[in-house]
């Protein structure tokens, strides 16, 4: 019924919480953040994946910027831990996204679907994440080679859940919508998003999410997506 996937990255394929806990954790003993009154790694790491991820959040919905993003995470995070002084900062960041895209962890299972889809099916990703640090993700991953195309907000001029980064990766890998399917793990974004243009969709909701309006397909862990396909 298919013959063309496309897939998120950060989240679905790419397991952006432990390769960003790892970061962290370096950041934490390199730019020794203990001194700064920071009681753990974990507690560092743990607050900077729940701020980051409501900025995400908010860039998803145009209410940011990517530079906005950048700028402030962690003068957020420092703030949110009792830290009044935010110098150094902006090294955090720089540091953070040379360590973030080396990290090479994907979710559970996650490779050897790619294994078995390969060469079964034609694969393609689509991602609202920086171009430049998508690329180094992958690579490091060592799945770059797995997908044809991957589609970003850049090369689009359009984010998801935009029905225009949809079509604008139908049109690059000569898709249908008939003959597609997307797979993510954020509802809204890639769940949504896809359907408005009328793609079939898989929500990868490891975590049991509740949601108003069904995915065409929901699964836990990518095992059960064989079945579907």
């Amino acid at each position: 019924m298919y013959t063309h996937l496309f897939f998120d990255l950060d989240h679905t394929l790419w397991d952006f919480d432990r390769n960003s806990a790892e970061s962290i954790a370096e950041l934490y003993e390199t730019h020794r953040l203990h001194e700064r009154g920071i009681a753990s790694a974990d507690q560092f790491a743990e607050q900077f994946i729940v701020i980051n991820k409501k900025l995400w959040y908010d860039y998803d919905r145009d209410l940011i910027t990517h530079d906005y993003i950048r700028q402030n995470r962690f003068p957020l995070v420092l703030q949110s831990l009792g830290v009044d002084d935010v110098s150094g900062c902006a090294d955090l960041n720089t540091d953070y996204l040379r360590l973030l895209p080396q990290k090479a962890h994907l979710t559970d299972a996650a490779r050897e679907l790619l294994e078995y889809l390969h060469g079964r099916y034609r694969m393609h990703i689509i991602t609202n994440g920086f171009a430049e640090i998508q690329a180094v993700k992958m690579a490091s991953a060592d799945i770059a080679h797995f997908f044809e195309h991957v589609v970003t907000t850049a090369e689009a001029n359009a984010k998801k859940p935009n029905p225009l980064i949809f079509d604008y990766a139908l049109n690059v890998s000569g898709a249908t919508v008939a003959e597609s399917l997307m797979l993510g793990d954020n509802y809204e974004a890639d769940v949504l998003g896809a359907k408005a243009v009328g793609l079939d969709t898989v929500f990868y909701n490891p975590k049991g999410e509740v949601v108003e309006e069904p995915a065409t397909y929901t699964i836990r862990h990518w095992d059960e997506l064989r079945a579907i396909l």
